[in-house]
């Protein structure tokens, strides 16, 4: 397996476009959420991140980084799924929650192994900027669309983040094809 870094780009970039479209939403989705919901979630997470330090080792391989992210990305999709499917259940904020803490263990991970599999502070370089023009950018399109929404007179929180999620579908499935592009077998 190899790792294509142009097609990466685009992956990353994507991958942060929705990173920055989502940001807002999470707070409308949490709000039935307890606090001390998000303390153990922080446990979690803190173990999480711990365990997977742990494996560093067993992990710095090509072929792992790649089913790793996948699996991250896949999380994302079936999660805004079961938002789509089951939007006004407060089991539903719990398991976008979990999804994204899930996904969060997996990122320490992923942003090391990514900057292994760079070796050159030029390409971490250019990934890097490809993140921040992406969640620019999702940051932009979300902030538009709500505002879009509002001028029509959409101002319900919960259906706004409904309709945004509609949107983040289509991207999710998108952005898992780039990651198969960028990983491509020798």
């Amino acid at each position: 397996m190899k790792l294509h870094f142009r097609p990466y780009l685009r992956y990353k970039f994507l991958n942060s476009l929705f990173t920055g479209m989502v940001g807002g939403s999470v707070f409308t989705i949490y709000g039935s959420l307890s606090p001390s919901t998000f303390s153990a979630g922080g446990i979690m997470l803190a173990l999480g991140l711990m365990g997977m330090a742990y494996v560093y080792h067993h992990l710095m391989r090509l072929e792992r980084f790649f089913i790793l992210s996948l699996a991250a990305e896949i999380i994302m999709l079936g999660m805004i799924g079961y938002f789509l499917v089951f939007p006004k259940y407060q089991l539903t904020a719990l398991i976008v929650y979990g999804a994204y803490q899930l996904s969060f263990v997996f990122g320490g991970y992923l942003v090391r192994a990514e900057t292994h599999f760079a070796q050159k502070a030029r390409i971490m370089g250019w990934i890097d900027i490809a993140k921040q023009q992406g969640y620019l950018a999702g940051l932009l399109l979300s902030y538009g669309f709500y505002k879009l929404l509002e001028h029509y007179e959409f101002s319900d929180a919960k259906m706004q983040v409904y309709g945004l999620h509609i949107l983040l579908f289509p991207l999710e499935i998108t952005i898992i094809m780039l990651l198969f592009g960028a990983f491509r077998v020798k």
